[in-house]
């Protein structure tokens, strides 16, 4: 099986965020580092706009996650509402 991942910063601007994207997939494995978190799922991990909105009281921007990413891995499907990493067979 192949495993996707993203990994961000752990500050404050980050933690709705790790907490929707868990709710979202709930496949996916937190690892915690002191200054970083890495969530890694196998084939596929998805990042929903609404989910990170409701957690945060307010808009998202999805692209405001490149502000505290460190990486991903996988292939990138990304539109206004979503990011989808995943590893096709």
């Amino acid at each position: 099986m192949s495993t996707v991942f993203i990994a961000l910063q752990t500050n404050e601007d980050t933690r709705p965020i790790i907490d929707a994207i868990l709710a979202d997939n709930p496949h996916a494995r937190l690892n915690e580092q002191p200054a970083m978190v890495k969530i890694d799922a196998e084939r596929t991990l998805t990042v929903r706009r609404s989910s990170i909105e409701s957690l945060l009281g307010r808009d998202f921007d999805l692209q405001e996650l490149h502000i505290n990413l460190i990486s991903l891995s996988g292939n990138i499907d990304e539109t206004d509402d979503e990011l989808t990493l995943s590893w096709n067979a």
